[in-house]
């Protein structure tokens, strides 16, 4: 197969992957609208191409929490990554720094953070829910210190997990789910011996840690459901605020109200999510929410955006709506899935490719330059 678009990765990971983890990442929540509506409402946002500007010296570069990135894109804190190549959280990060941007670690990671963290040479951002169990959360607070990661990722938008049906349908969770896991396995050969039989412990590693024993995939959705916590509020986050050292950053606001209760509470960043359409069915799609979102805390703390992005340009029309920065989730899972970290890095080239496009035909040289002014709107 020829790879030129994330396109081509994801039917690339497709045709490598069990069903199982093919549309526990690629699917949403309900009838899949919002996850339909996050990539058609931006690939919607039309651009004004200008000409005859003396486009030949671009910088793709910015400055976020203290942190030079070569690109406004980090990767987006994506749970069982491991699960999709060989210890995969690690393979990913690599490609990350390779390319000198932020890889972002999910709590629910197979990977702990002990393991990835010496694995490359720039800090990694943390991310963790606020759970039931907040001797965990501490526990985790402090490996991520330890560990020198910079940035922490807090997800708001799981107080209880959204209703995947795909998971149910495709053997992921429901009945005789581990059987039907194994069968799917063992009929992807490829997939079940680079990760089935070599990419083990097959288990929840920053979970486990904590622990003292494996909590496996078995234990994945029943521990999730669990530990999400229904009663979150601001001031659960006060004593985590007054102790990480590090910048925070809240993911999971849609809601203008909600972003100016976060530039109150203090933290350094949020992001623009509606979890990538597996939360909440119905509600507007990240490009929709961005706008208003931004003319109502812009300058105050920095934007990130994610939900849909599926191409350079995309980060482009992100960026033109009001973030100041990106996360990548399902793209760089589906180029992971299908080449490991060679296919996280090739898709990073290709963003950088189609973003330097994007960018000299709509007449911007910088990162900053781009705003709503290039939408033709």
């Amino acid at each position: 197969m020829i790879i030129s678009s994330s396109t081509d990765y994801r039917a690339a990971a497709r045709s490598r992957l069990p069903p199982f983890l093919f549309h526990y990442i690629d699917g949403g929540a309900y009838a899949e609208r919002t996850l339909e509506r996050n990539v058609s409402d931006l690939s919607d946002v039309a651009l004004r191409q200008r000409v005859l500007r003396d486009m030949s010296d671009l910088d793709l570069s910015i400055t976020l929490f203290g942190e030079r990135m070569a690109l406004p894109i980090a990767l987006a804190p994506v749970g069982l990554t491991g699960m999709y190549a060989r210890r995969g959280e690690v393979q990913a990060a690599r490609a990350a720094a390779g390319k000198g941007i932020p890889f972002t670690l999910s709590t629910v990671s197979v990977c702990p953070i002990e393991e990835v963290a010496p694995a490359i040479d720039r800090p990694m951002w943390f991310q963790l829910y606020v759970l039931r169990d907040r001797a965990f959360m501490k526990d985790a607070l402090e490996r991520a210190k330890a560990a020198g990661c910079s940035t922490l990722v807090f997800t708001v938008d799981m107080p209880v997990p959204g209703a995947r049906y795909r998971d149910a349908h495709s053997g992921m969770s429901g009945p005789h789910a581990a059987m039907r896991r194994y069968l799917q396995s063992v009929t992807h050969p490829r997939w079940a011996w680079d990760v089935g039989m070599h990419g083990r412990p097959h288990d929840l590693g920053n979970i486990s840690r904590y622990r003292g024993d494996p909590t496996g995939l078995e234990d994945y959705i029943g521990w999730l459901g669990a530990n999400f916590d229904p009663s979150i509020s601001w001031r659960d986050l006060e004593w985590i605020r007054e102790t990480w050292t590090g910048a925070m950053v809240v993911k999971g606001i849609l809601d203008p109200e909600d972003a100016k209760d976060a530039v109150r509470f203090g933290v350094d960043g949020i992001v623009v999510s509606n979890h990538g359409g597996r939360q909440l069915d119905g509600v507007r799609s990240t490009a929709h929410a961005l706008p208003a979102i931004a003319d109502a805390v812009k300058g105050d703390l920095k934007i990130l955006a994610d939900s849909g992005i599926r191409t350079g340009l995309d980060v482009v029309r992100m960026i033109a709506l009001g973030a100041d920065a990106v996360l990548l989730g399902r793209a760089f899972v589906y180029a992971l899935a299908a080449e490991g970290e060679r296919g996280v890095a090739h898709l990073l080239d290709l963003f950088e490719k189609e973003m330097r496009v994007a960018m000299t035909l709509t007449g911007v040289r910088t990162i900053g330059e781009i705003d709503r002014s290039i939408c033709d709107v």
